[in-house]
């Protein structure tokens, strides 16, 4: 196995913890605090400065290479993920009609909770019906943080939202 480098991000929602191999980011997660550095990686640095400039509203697409591990059926829903534009939303079922299968909700959502890399695969994007927030592994207040913060439901109360 491939040594894993590891490199902590301060975003204005928490710490992230950055997981790379040498082929590209294995895992962007929420974490109490930050723990031990092993970041001599450049694609660790590439990845926190893309957070950075995210977190700035410099960026709104992320292009770092991802070194995923997951069923087919989850890679194929974490790719579509990443066509889900900055500021948007959309639903489970559009994820699954979007993926061949609309009536796969419940695998959609299933598979869109074990995304590795939040944020830079943007899960926070998909929501339930009318609009309704649900599941989001970080909490559903760092959603909702990231869905105002992108403007994703302009003029409207989130609060009211959520379930």
């Amino acid at each position: 196995m491939a040594a894993i480098q590891v490199a902590y991000y301060e975003s204005p929602i928490g710490w992230l913890e950055i997981k790379a191999s040498k082929k590209g980011i294995m895992a962007i997660e929420y974490v109490d605090e930050k723990g031990e550095i092993s970041n001599r990686s450049p694609l660790l640095k590439k990845c926190r400065e893309q957070l950075k400039e995210y977190f700035e509203k410099k960026r709104t697409r992320f292009n770092l290479p991802l070194d995923l591990e997951g069923s087919d059926f989850q890679i194929i829903v974490w790719k579509e993920l990443k066509k889900i534009p900055y500021g948007q939303i959309i639903t489970y079922h559009e994820l699954s009609r979007r993926i061949g299968d609309p009536h796969s909700d419940r695998a959609v959502g299933y598979a869109n909770g074990q995304n590795p890399v939040n944020i830079v695969i943007p899960c926070h994007r998909v929501v339930g019906k009318n609009n309704k927030l649900t599941g989001y592994r970080g909490g559903l207040w760092r959603k909702k943080w990231l869905l105002d913060f992108e403007e994703a439901f302009a003029q409207k109360d989130l609060f009211a939202l959520m379930e």
